[in-house]
């Protein structure tokens, strides 16, 4: 399980492998929300998502998302062209 102080720097960020990735590059909001919401039923507690965005508003939509329901939202990155949000499912 991981045990982890957010948010983690970009350093860090770049370094997790993902247990799950979801690609929601084109899907505006609130579709890479939905998709992580999907997304999270599939992985086991203590495992990380990983989701691919290009809509700016992911990163707060998860971020919220994540407080809300006791997921630990670790972070987001750039990647090329998109975001790369990092979560892991806590409960």
């Amino acid at each position: 399980m991981t045990t982890v102080t957010t948010p983690l720097s970009d350093t860090d960020l770049i370094a997790i492998e993902s247990d799950k990735v979801v690609d929601a590059r084109g899907s505006a909001c609130p579709g890479p929300l939905l998709e992580a919401k999907k997304a999270m039923n599939t992985i086991q507690i203590g495992q990380t998502i990983e989701i691919w965005s290009s809509d700016p508003g992911t990163k707060g939509d998860v971020s919220a998302w994540s407080a809300k329901v006791g997921h630990t939202y670790l972070g987001t990155v750039p990647g090329e062209g998109y975001e790369r949000t990092f979560v892991v499912r806590q409960k």
